[in-house]
């Protein structure tokens, strides 16, 4: 084994993610070992940019699925670049910009019922009275864009 390779407890120690999680995304195909003679893994130390990048992408709202969407285009033979990141980071600006555009208005929505005062469920703008918003689809349709 060539040197420059982690086993599954110095990656854990140095990701701060559990063995069993990164068991997981390497099942989710998320990140890749190579296994020794004695079957144990070993990663790349270009790895932990990897699970940086997928607690970072989690952290923001980002599902599994895309995220492995997205480390899909990069590169496995080599460490990604400035220009691979950088792709990967403007295909995703809408979805992001899509995301802090809720956030916005669930805390102006909320900054609203704190200080309406009302302490009403009558007057408040995000009771869904009789469920009248059902029709509008599921989910919760009066913190989405245009509602």
């Amino acid at each position: 084994m060539p040197s420059g390779f982690l086993t599954i407890g110095e990656l854990s120690a140095r990701s701060g993610m559990a063995p069993s999680a990164l068991r997981f995304y390497e099942s989710q195909g998320l990140i890749t070992s190579v296994r020794t003679s004695g079957n144990q893994r070993r990663y790349q130390r270009a790895t932990l940019r990897r699970i940086g990048f997928i607690r970072s992408a989690q952290r923001v709202g980002l599902s599994l699925e895309e995220i492995a969407e997205a480390l899909s285009t990069l590169p496995q033979n080599r460490t990604p670049t400035k220009a691979d990141w950088t792709r990967l980071s403007r295909d995703w600006r809408p979805r992001l910009d899509a995301q802090i555009e809720r956030l916005e208005r669930l805390r102006a929505k909320l900054d609203g019922c704190i200080g309406c005062g009302c302490l009403s469920l009558k007057t408040c703008a995000l009771n869904n009275a009789d469920d009248e918003a059902a029709a509008r689809g599921p989910g919760a349709v009066f913190l989405e864009p245009g509602a």
